[in-house]
Parts: structure tokens; sequence; C-alpha cells
């Protein structure tokens, strides 16, 4: 409990961090977080409640202090859809919790970064008055975005995600294979040896 409790203040940290240089100028920090690979190891790894309240819980606090400091809104259709994609791929990850490993996990973190970015990428279509509601419109949401919001265009959004979300999916595998494998050798070096 304790170990996920610190990964939740650090995936905190991070994103008011990077939010914070990104609102600086440090735009190829965009959308480089650690929130989709929670939700899916998440959702394996931790027990009961935590699988997903923890990834939620952790947006949620970030999300407070970045709106905040940003003058934005807490409540509003695209941060609706930020919660609701992170939700499922947190389900996402539940699915697979019984094929655990590297070889599952890594095409499923490139699964979910694309759900996450597909639902609020539309969803920032569908809510912004900057767009016009036509398939070129839903194009540039998914590809430039509006100017007025960010010098970051949506692609590269994207990519961030994507390479953050692999990248965090391997660290959270890594780190519980190897803490599995540490305890399990401690536990074993306490069993009586035969005589």
């Amino acid at each position: 409990m304790i170990p996920a409790i610190v990964l939740m203040l650090v995936a905190v940290g991070y994103r008011i961090t990077t939010g914070l240089l990104i609102h600086s100028g440090a735009t190829w920090l965009s959308n480089f977080v650690p929130f989709a690979a929670l939700a899916l190891c998440g959702a394996v790894y931790f027990p009961g409640k935590l699988k997903f309240a923890l990834p939620i819980g952790a947006l949620f606090i970030s999300d407070l202090i970045l709106n905040h400091s940003y003058g934005a809104a807490l409540v509003d259709p695209h941060t609706a859809s930020r919660y609701f994609a992170l939700a499922l791929v947190g389900l996402f990850g539940y699915a697979l919790r019984k094929r655990a490993s590297l070889k599952t996990f890594l095409p499923a973190s490139l699964v979910g970064s694309t759900m996450f970015y597909l639902i609020t990428s539309v969803s920032a279509w569908l809510s912004d008055p900057g767009y016009a509601k036509t398939p070129a419109a839903l194009a540039q949401a998914l590809t430039v975005g509006l100017a007025q919001y960010s010098a970051t265009p949506a692609w590269m959004f994207f990519r961030n995600s994507v390479i953050s979300d692999l990248l965090f999916t391997l660290l959270f595998v890594v780190c519980m294979s190897f803490g599995r494998n540490t305890a399990f050798a401690r536990a074993a070096a306490t069993l009586p040896r035969p005589a």
C-alpha cells in the first residue's frame, strides 16, 4: 500500500512540475505524463479499490493545482473526457490482468495511448466552439489543434503520450517484477534449510 501511495505522489508531483514547465515554455514536455501507464498497470498490480482510485485521484489532485495555476475550470467536458479515457485504459488493463507481462503490456500501452488520444481529441472537437463541426475540423483537432491554446500541435501530444506510456509502463512492470523477485528471494532465504 505504501509503494502505491508513494507512486501516486510522484506521479502528481511529476505532472505538476511538467505542467508548470510547459506553461512557461517547455512545450516539448506536453502530455509526457505517467497517468495512462499508471491506470493500465495499476489495474493489475494495485490492491482492490486502489486499482482505479489511485490513477483517477492522482489526475484529480494534479488537475486541482494545475487548473488553478492556469486559471482554467476544474469541470468541463474536455476534463471529463480525460477521466473517462483514463478509466477506459484502466478497464483495458484490468481485462489483461491474467496475462500481465511486458509482452502484453507494451502493445496494450500503445492501444491505451491511442484510446486516450482519440477520446480527448474528439471531445475537444465536440466541445470547443473554436472547432467547426466538420470532418476537416476533426482532422485539425487530431493533428494540429487550435493555435490559441498551445504552441504544441495535437500530434505532438499523441507522440509524447505514446513515448511516455511505453516508458512508464516498462518502468512500472520492471519495478514490479524486481520487487516480486526480491520478495521471493527474501522469503526463500528465511526458509529452514534441510539438514
